[in-house]
């Protein structure tokens, strides 16, 4: 699609600029009709944005040029905290993992840094500026960890596990079809005999009908079974209790 190719056409153009010999965008470097490539990539996505120069965050929907003339900051940031790449749950990693984390807008211009943007990105993800600072990731709460993710979401509902694997230290590969609560599972175990835990991950829900928050936790499938399918509970997080 026309944004697809946009995205691919400025990271080229930016690596080339920046003295890069390589790029790889997820979007378009990962062969996932084949699954030994998928698990592969997303086993090892964390690490290799973690081993890259840079990773540069390309805003479709923040625009900066107004009548050809370049807006200030105050013109373009409620669009920058707005965009969509901080409601996506992917992109998490791509904002963490990484030495050094560039944001541009969608006519190529940039915005500013993991640093220079480091107070709005904590207000916009409540994610600790340390941990936006390269703290290892390993100093702070498993159930902080997880509620960084817990206002995001995925196209794929396995995803909303898989996503999480190099935040959490653990690996996991994909098992799609297996649902959500399979893999939310899984990755409770996971995490469990990595920190020798005794905690459980658990799904917040919250009911349309009486807007109370309901509470399971992966001990208890059949429970979890009736909440994920039960229409009237729409929307969930993902928090460590």
């Amino acid at each position: 699609d026309k944004t697809g190719y946009s995205k691919i056409k400025f990271c080229g153009e930016q690596a080339a600029q920046d003295g890069l010999d390589h790029f790889w965008i997820d979007s378009c470097c990962i062969n996932r009709s084949s699954s030994p490539e998928l698990s592969e990539a997303i086993i090892s996505m964390f690490r290799w944005y973690g081993r890259a120069a840079k990773c540069y965050v390309y805003l479709s929907d923040v625009s900066v040029i107004q009548n050809g003339v370049q807006q200030p900051q105050e013109k373009w940031e409620a669009a920058f905290r707005a965009s969509r790449w901080f409601t996506r749950g992917w992109t998490l990693q791509e904002l963490l993992a990484p030495k050094l984390v560039e944001f541009y807008s969608c006519e190529g211009k940039r915005l500013g840094d993991g640093e220079s943007l480091k107070l709005q990105i904590q207000e916009i993800t409540r994610i600790d500026v340390q941990a936006l600072q390269g703290v290892p990731l390993s100093r702070f709460d498993i159930k902080d960890r997880i509620g960084w993710a817990s206002r995001r979401a995925t196209k794929l509902e396995e995803d909303e596990a898989c996503c999480l694997i190099g935040i959490l230290g653990v690996s996991m590969g994909p098992l799609y079809g297996e649902g959500r609560e399979g893999a939310l599972s899984r990755l409770h175990n996971k995490v469990t005999r990595a920190t020798n835990s005794k905690c459980h991950i658990c799904l917040r829900l919250s009911s349309p009908i009486c807007g109370r928050m309901s509470w399971i936790t992966c001990a208890h499938a059949e429970a979890i079974r009736w909440y994920l399918l039960a229409s009237n509970y729409l929307r969930y997080g993902l928090l460590w209790n």
